[in-house]
């Protein structure tokens, strides 16, 4: 899964082709952690219809800050340059699917 930085994401997600999930996470985050096989899984599975990346943000605080992430972990969607979709906390593949089924 591809990492993203302050420097390339505009470059990376806003002006992706596909829409993006971007995992705002931390080292220090279990549950980031446990989400981390979630996100490898989903990436692999639907790669053709989404683009997955994470985004530490202990050192990428710019772009956190911009898109007032407080909670890790963050799941943002974006689709042509815009936020469509936030959701806060680890969840199980299947709901992840649920829960993106109306931005993909």
């Amino acid at each position: 899964m591809d990492e993203v930085t302050d420097a390339d994401f505009g470059a990376e997600v806003l002006a992706a082709e596909l829409p993006v999930l971007v995992e705002f996470t931390a080292d220090w985050c279990p549950p980031c952690r446990q989400m981390a096989p979630v996100l490898r899984a989903l990436a692999e599975e639907e790669g053709e219809r989404v683009k997955v990346v994470q985004l530490n943000v202990d050192q990428n605080p710019e772009t956190t800050n911009h898109y007032k992430v407080l909670s890790m972990p963050t799941f943002i969607v974006f689709r042509g340059g815009e936020p469509l979709k936030a959701m806060v906390g680890a969840r199980p593949k299947r709901r992840l699917l649920e829960e993106l089924s109306d931005v993909l």
